[in-house]
């Protein structure tokens, strides 16, 4: 028998040398050490900051969607949804709310951005006419969570 299945006989029958304990003791204490790092790195990770709108969000929607939601925009004359400032966002269109704050997924500018509609009413558009008129970028993956993050934070105008 190896030395290796000798001690795990021996530590199955709780017959313990005292370099044995040592052992156990050394790698419980590293095992708890891990654990504790780990759990603080998550927890950090976690700790996302508060999501400014007029810092973060405004800065979003200026570049990308207030060409269109503004004014005489297509997207403010056909849905009535204008975005130049947090109570106009927050009004929504003439179907209702897009924000539902605390909770990205029930709000549909969230969803628009996110990709999680029909093609069709991705926001931006994606398609020849708007990459021809010189909009249609779709939003970086961190802008995308900025805007979740903002949502599922309450959506306040801070």
């Amino acid at each position: 028998m190896t030395e290796l299945a000798l001690r795990a006989d021996s530590f199955l029958a709780c017959d313990y040398s005292p370099q044995d304990v040592d052992e156990v003791s050394v790698m419980s204490r590293i095992l708890r050490g891990f654990i504790l790092m780990t759990t603080a790195l998550i927890l950090a990770g976690c700790g996302q900051g508060q999501v400014s709108f007029e810092g973060d969000i405004q800065p979003i929607f200026a570049k990308s969607c207030i060409n269109c939601h503004s004014g005489t925009g297509e997207g403010a004359t056909s849905s009535a949804y204008v975005m130049t400032d947090y109570d106009s966002v927050m009004k929504g269109t003439t179907f209702g709310p897009v924000v539902v704050p605390g909770s990205r997924m029930s709000s549909s500018i969230y969803l628009v951005v996110a990709g999680k509609t029909a093609p069709e009413i991705r926001m931006p558009p994606h398609n020849d006419e708007s990459f021809a008129e010189g909009r249609g970028v779709m939003l970086s993956a961190n802008q995308i969570e900025t805007i979740g993050l903002w949502i599922d934070q309450g959506a306040k105008n801070n």
